[in-house]
């Protein structure tokens, strides 16, 4: 895939401006003085070129890491056991010192790295573990820019990938802040009603899982940190997983088509493990490190503008009707304590005969909500 691609394809539809606007001021909330880090790929430079001048209009120092075609593979390609195993000082003290950063997918190539050795990603997270955890401490967002590869990857157009995308962000809205205020609202709902369960229960095909969430804390996942959102979540107690539960909904991590996952778990702890598609990076991944082998979230999708899954976990763990939990690690804000250096988030479709239960009571059937 070309670096280059008619960009007003997707800048007559979805205004990039706005978008910087959007995120520099709702999500990251940068104030004057502030280091805001950017993270993308040379496809997101209409986006990129906007938060510069939206960060900077804000009194505040923009930092731009822009990533070329074909980088992440090429390290993957020459890295050497330090590489791996190691980070430079210069990484920690830059995640030590920035205020806030925004990720931006935008892939040139979804299965660039399909065919690496997942042991040396896992070697890489692993390694970097410090690093990831300053950055954590920080405001942070994740979002996502429209690129051909991302469009066919969804099987639509990149017209109709880009108004998709701006359906999600509520940037087709008068004010779209308004309507993330709207959800928020929603969600503090559904957490009054969940904060106080012992236990959940998923049912589907394929699937009955009990989890014990007690004095675990929900988080209002309202597009502060993810941009689109929509979810609340929490972290399961570590030992408490018990039963068997079917994933319906694809996952293409690192650009690995998985799909068909199905895990038994017993005290907490994956005792199997299927998948249809991309059985051995499903292996790979539960052997990265003690903690993947354990569930660190729960999360409940409640974006009914995401109708449809698109190949990007970021959007299709929001899809309303839908929840996911996540193999690794927790967020300690939930008072989850599993740690890892994989967090990868698996997605079950409740819209066709599923039930989502707290304490016996039902909260969600066939995808829509009780409250």
């Amino acid at each position: 895939m070309s670096d280059t691609y008619d960009m007003s394809e997707v800048t007559d539809v979805l205004d990039p401006a706005a978008f910087a606007d959007l995120l520099v001021g709702y999500c990251l909330e940068v104030g004057p003085g502030q280091q805001v880090l950017v993270r993308s790929t040379t496809l997101a430079a209409p986006l990129l070129i906007e938060l510069q001048r939206a960060i900077l209009e804000r009194d505040a120092w923009c930092f731009l890491r822009v990533e070329l075609p074909g980088e992440a593979r090429s390290f993957y390609e020459h890295a050497r056991d330090r590489h791996l195993d190691e980070y430079p000082a210069l990484a920690y003290e830059e995640a030590r010192r920035i205020d806030a950063t925004v990720g931006i997918q935008a892939p040139d190539d979804v299965r660039a790295l399909a065919d690496v050795d997942p042991e040396r990603m896992a070697r890489s997270s692993r390694g970097r573990r410090d690093v990831r955890e300053q950055m954590l401490k920080k405001r942070w967002c994740s979002t996502l820019w429209p690129t051909p590869a991302g469009a066919a990857l969804a099987g639509m157009s990149l017209g109709e990938f880009a108004g998709f995308v701006r359906s999600a962000l509520f940037l087709d809205r008068p004010d779209p802040v308004g309507g993330w205020g709207e959800l928020h609202e929603f969600q503090d709902a559904l957490i009054d009603r969940l904060s106080g369960a012992r236990e959940l229960r998923i049912e589907a095909e394929g699937t009955d899982l009990r989890l014990e969430v007690t004095r675990r804390t929900w988080v209002n996942s309202d597009g502060k940190r993810n941009m689109p959102s929509g979810e609340v979540f929490t972290g399961p107690h570590e030992t408490s997983a018990t039963g068997r539960i079917r994933f319906t909904i694809p996952s293409a991590p690192a650009g690995v088509e998985v799909s068909g996952v199905e895990l038994e778990f017993r005290d907490g702890e994956v005792m199997s493990a299927t998948a249809e598609t991309g059985e051995e990076y499903l292996r790979r991944a539960l052997a990265t490190d003690d903690g993947a082998r354990r569930l660190g979230e729960i999360g409940i999708g409640t974006n009914y503008g995401i109708d449809r899954s698109i190949g990007a976990i970021l959007f299709d763990e929001k899809i309303g009707g839908t929840v996911h939990t996540a193999l690794g690690r927790s967020y300690p804000e939930t008072g989850g304590k599993n740690q890892s250096a994989l967090h990868w988030d698996l997605i079950c479709d409740l819209r066709e005969g599923g039930r989502l239960s707290a304490d016996g009571q039902v909260i969600q059937q066939d995808g829509h909500f009780t409250l």
